[in-house]
C-alpha cells in the first residue's frame, strides 16, 4: 500500500496491520498459510503452463475438478500433501518444490 493511502486511512480512523495480526495467527500458523498460498499459486501456474484444464489435472491425480479449483484457491480444506502431489504430477521435482517454498511471499 502506498504511503499516501496508508496515511489517509489512519487519519480516517482505520487501523493498518497484517492479515496475521488481524486473524491473531501465531508465526507458525502464518508460515503454514504462506506455504499453502505459494504451493497453490505454483500449481495453478504449472497447470496453465502445461495447457491442462482443471479436469485434466483432476484426472491425472485421480481427483475431481472442484477439488483442483479448491487447491488452486489455497482452500484450507486441501491438505498440503495434496498440493505437493499435484505439483509432482506436473513434473515439479524436489528441487522445484524447494524453489517454490523459498520463493518471495505472495503479498
Amino acid at each position: 500500500m502506498d504511503r499516501q493511502k496508508k496515511d489517509r486511512l489512519i487519519r480516517a480512523g482505520w487501523k493498518i496491520g497484517s492479515a496475521e495480526e488481524f486473524l491473531g495467527l501465531t508465526p507458525d500458523e502464518a508460515s503454514i498459510v504462506e506455504l499453502r498460498v505459494r504451493l497453490s499459486n505454483a500449481l495453478r501456474s504449472r497447470r496453465a503452463a502445461l495447457g491442462w484444464s482443471q479436469a485434466k489435472m483432476a484426472e491425472t491425480i485421480r481427483s475431481s475438478q472442484s477439488r483442483i479449483a479448491k487447491m488452486e484457491a489455497a482452500d484450507s480444506t486441501v491438505s498440503i500433501d495434496l498440493l505437493i502431489r499435484g505439483l509432482l504430477a506436473t513434473g515439479v521435482g524436489l528441487d522445484g518444490l524447494s524453489k517454490i517454498v523459498r520463493s518471495k511471499p505472495s503479498r
